[in-house]
C-alpha cells in the first residue's frame, strides 16, 4: 500500500467512533461509524482511490469541478463519489474536506439511541 492512501487511511480512522473492517473480501477496507460506511478503498490497489458518500447536489458539483471524481464505482451514484486521489488535481485539504463530510453526513444519520451507545 503506498503512502498516500496510509496515511489517508489513518486520517479515517482518527475520527471518533471510526472503525475499520473487511466485510466484502480480503481487500476491500470499510471504514464504519455506527456500523454505517463513509469510505471504502481497495487496500490492494496502488493507486489511491476511494469511495465517500456525497450530498447528491454537491456530487455533482464536485464531478464538474474534477476529473478525478467520479460516480461510486459499485455504490449508488446519487450519493457516493469514487475519488481518485493523486495529490496533483486532489490537494490533501479538499480530500480531508470530503472524509469529513462522509463522515457527517453518515455520522448525523444516525439514530439518538446508537449516538449515545457509541459513547
Amino acid at each position: 500500500m503506498n503512502a498516500l492512501k496510509s496515511h489517508t487511511i489513518t486520517y479515517c480512522l482518527s475520527l471518533p467512533y471510526a472503525e475499520e473492517s473487511f466485510p466484502f473480501d480480503q481487500k476491500t477496507l470499510v471504514v464504519k461509524v455506527g456500523g454505517k460506511m463513509f469510505a471504502l478503498t481497495d487496500v490492494l490497489e496502488d493507486n489511491c482511490s476511494f469511495n465517500l458518500k456525497c450530498d447528491p447536489e454537491r456530487a455533482e458539483e464536485l464531478r464538474a469541478t474534477y476529473n478525478h471524481v467520479q460516480p461510486g464505482y459499485h455504490m449508488s451514484k446519487i450519493h457516493w463519489n469514487t475519488i481518485e486521489y493523486d495529490n496533483m488535481e486532489i490537494k490533501w485539504n479538499l480530500m480531508k474536506d470530503l472524509i469529513d463530510h462522509s463522515y457527517d453526513l453518515v455520522y448525523h444519520s444516525l439514530t439518538k439511541s446508537k449516538k449515545e451507545e457509541l459513547k
